[in-house]
């Protein structure tokens, strides 16, 4: 993962983020956090190798190892590690040994990186439901606006109705009297 420096700008928008990796912006606050373990050569290196025990390739040349190991020594080509393959199941043993440690170092430090990551989603949906009920409440507001709005709109149209009816009957009385005033002339 890049350096958070990188990836935002001031108002936390992403502006190098590539886009199937855009998701992790909420992540990037929390990138300097370490591990129990550290991020010391040897814990990034007994990390990766740990889980390459979990690897097709690792399981298909373990036994591809195996088989050959067998092989030879069942074969005669050479008596290094004769039946019951003695030095075989020290080999296994020593790998056990070593692999369950590191397996668990593993799993501790993606265990850590899983409970930051959850408590930035925690507070990524938290700032969303507060940003929603902003928005409920300006979308409220806007609409008791609207309302006050148009009941001002429907009594200024009443009024307009009411103040164009006594126009016109004003009109047709003024007409009515100078019609009267020029038949009496």
């Amino acid at each position: 993962m890049s350096t958070p420096a990188a990836e935002t700008n001031t108002t936390g928008s992403s502006t190098n983020a590539k886009p199937h990796n855009h998701h992790f912006r909420f992540h990037l606050p929390h990138v300097h956090l370490h591990s129990a373990f550290g991020d010391d050569w040897f814990a990034l290196k007994a990390e990766s190798f740990a889980r390459f025990f979990g690897t097709p390739l690792f399981l298909v040349v373990q036994t591809i190892l195996v088989a050959a190991w067998m092989l030879v020594n069942i074969l005669g080509w050479t008596k290094f590690d004769v039946y019951p393959f003695i030095l075989l199941n020290l080999a296994f043993s020593l790998q056990a040994a070593y692999a369950a440690p590191l397996i668990l170092l593993a799993q501790t430090r993606q265990a850590d990186r899983d409970k930051v990551h959850a408590e930035a989603d925690a507070r990524h949906r938290e700032d969303l439901a507060t940003a929603a009920a902003e928005r409920q409440e300006l979308a409220h507001q806007q609409m008791k606006t609207l309302t006050d709005l148009m009941e001002q709109n429907t009594k200024l149209t009443e009024l307009t109705t009411q103040l164009s009816q006594r126009i016109e009957s004003l009109t047709l009385e003024l007409h009515n009297k100078i019609l009267a005033g020029q038949a009496k002339a």
